[in-house]
């Protein structure tokens, strides 16, 4: 079994480090017995009609399934969505009710970026160790093919006006202020509120300021594929997948795909002969699913539960755009590390949420270099 592991996500971001000593002054142990998801898919593709609801929904049956739990020992539910769905603002709830979980389960909806799950994994911690719960389900879907279908700012105002007219004649009022491009959904895009830019256009900087070269962007891509197909052909990621719709791998995986063949594709976010980050060296936007299933640790030797590891502490940091916007665990690691005085030698897994190679090099560079 790993000593230690750690999971490190982006933006504001959170790192857990699971462990087997070195515990934290806490009423309750916490522990991961169980893990199961859908497979990953590109958006638009197989999955394109199915729900985040009913993504979602089959995660956390197959979690109970997989598991042999009582559903009716579940307490409560922390389930993650950033791409929300309006019709269904508490996502979590309705997933509760689609669900074989009890309408008794508190469920309660996350939305905090890149990091959701990871925070969803935290709100249940948090409850197992203060007493609260003993038995928690934490989780997180995206449905990139299902975003909300939005018109212009001007062309939403007037369709809210005419909602509120009283009359036929009021509301052919409102209707003709607007043009006939404004029929026509708006293409709100993936930018930051904040900066204006996309998570990609961020990194293009973020590799500009670490000298990140291109070599070795597409190195760390290739070998997460290579990895990534080795680890489905021997059976790991098999096992955490309950098969949707005939799909029972993750589609996503790129095992013909070469260092030669990487390098030859056109920059994506940064045109110019600057930028480095390519559709080869970036995830594909996603759908999919995921859930696990945690404990107090005595509930969990109660039932018999196998487990998986403990979760012993967690590190959040806030970091301003202009310094790096997926820079979050070049600086949670080391203060994880430091206060619980491990050095990142000691580490067995380093588990990185690779949106981009270079944003894993960056990373990778401010833990060498310190930052």
């Amino acid at each position: 079994m790993y000593k230690h592991i750690i999971k490190a996500g982006m933006e504001i971001l959170p790192t857990l480090c699971f462990q087997t000593i070195h515990a934290m002054n806490t009423n309750k142990e916490v522990v991961i017995v169980k893990g199961m998801r859908t497979p990953f898919v590109k958006a638009g593709t197989i999955f394109k009609d199915k729900t985040a609801l009913q993504l979602g929904v089959h995660s956390v049956n197959a979690l109970l399934d997989s598991s042999g739990i009582d559903p009716n020992q579940v307490q409560e539910m922390a389930y993650g969505i950033v791409v929300t769905v309006p019709n269904v603002p508490q996502m979590a709830r309705e997933i509760a009710f689609a669900s074989k979980l009890p309408a008794s389960v508190r469920a309660i909806t996350f939305t905090d970026n890149c990091i959701t799950g990871l925070s969803a994994i935290e709100h249940i911690a948090d409850s197992i160790r203060a007493g609260r719960i003993d038995v928690g389900i934490a989780g997180g879907v995206e449905s990139m093919s299902n975003f909300a279908v939005l018109y212009n700012p001007k062309a939403s105002k007037v369709f809210r006006n005419m909602n509120q007219e009283k009359t036929a004649g009021g509301r052919i009022k409102q209707l003709l202020k607007l043009g006939f491009g404004d029929f026509f959904p708006w293409n709100y895009g993936v930018a930051e509120p904040s900066t204006g830019l996309s998570m990609g256009e961020h990194s293009e900087l973020m590799v500009k300021e670490w000298k990140i070269s291109r070599e070795e962007q597409d190195e760390i891509a290739y070998n997460s594929h290579m990895n990534a197909h080795k680890a489905t052909v021997d059976g790991r990621l098999k096992a955490e997948i309950a098969p949707l719709d005939g799909v029972d791998h993750d589609l996503l995986i790129r095992e013909s795909t070469t260092k030669e063949k990487l390098a030859k594709l056109k920059p994506v976010f940064d045109r110019s002969e600057a930028g480095t980050i390519t559709a080869g060296n970036s995830s594909p936007l996603t759908d999919g699913a995921a859930a696990v299933l945690l404990m107090s640790e005595e509930k969990a030797k109660e039932l018999g539960m196998e487990i998986l590891a403990y979760v012993r502490d967690l590190e959040f940091v806030g970091i301003d755009p202009k310094d790096g916007l997926l820079m979050g665990p070049g600086l949670t690691v080391p203060r994880l590390l430091r206060r619980n005085n491990l050095k990142l030698e000691d580490i067995d897994i380093v588990e990185m949420h690779e949106a981009f190679g270079g944003q894993v090099a960056c990373n990778l560079k401010a833990w060498k270099d310190g930052w």
